[in-house]
């Protein structure tokens, strides 16, 4: 069990679990991307040990950068995308992979696509780490997707609530009363 906070957590996706489906996801994009030179768009804060964990696992030539982008109060989306920190490379005409911790509203990921494609990229692909279905308000095709997950709220492994909790190597779903 882990207690962030208030709340208590109980394990849901173990490391080993989660290191061998990212193995998976980068293979297929070393596949899908051989011959290309796409830049990996990680999206901070909770992304970042995803996209570290797939770039590692990736053998094709890529490069890296981040953006911030924050939705969530509490355990609830707000609904409201801030872009906090943009970015500093020049994308026209480039291949995107974006790099995201969880979809679910879609609110996110759908605005970040908006910017990116905005920007006349060559291409702009979705990998995400977890992805909730049922909690999809707005549609989005995702490319690369770890695992789909039920409506459920989780933290760890880059995951948060009210900040806290993500320095941990599993994810933890909230603990039903």
């Amino acid at each position: 069990m882990l207690t962030v906070l208030d709340k208590t957590f109980v394990p849901f996706i173990d490391h080993e679990t989660l290191q061998n489906r990212i193995a998976e996801l980068a293979h297929q994009i070393n596949r899908d991307y051989a011959g290309r030179r796409p830049l990996i768009v990680g999206v901070l804060n909770g992304a970042v040990l995803f996209t570290a964990d797939l770039l590692k696992n990736l053998t094709i030539d890529c490069e890296i950068t981040f953006i911030r982008v924050a939705s969530y109060e509490q355990t609830a989306s707000t609904g409201q995308v801030k872009q906090i920190l943009g970015l500093t490379e020049a994308v026209e005409g480039r291949d995107l992979i974006v790099v995201e911790d969880i979809v679910d509203t879609g609110l996110t990921i759908v605005e970040v696509y908006r910017l990116l494609m905005a920007q006349k990229p060559a291409s702009v692909a979705i990998a995400t780490l977890l992805f909730k279905p049922a909690a999809l308000q707005t549609p989005m095709h995702l490319e690369y997707i770890g695992f789909s997950i039920e409506n459920k709220f989780v933290v760890g492994y880059g995951l948060d609530y009210n900040g806290l909790g993500r320095n941990t190597k599993d994810i933890y779903v909230l603990k039903e009363s």
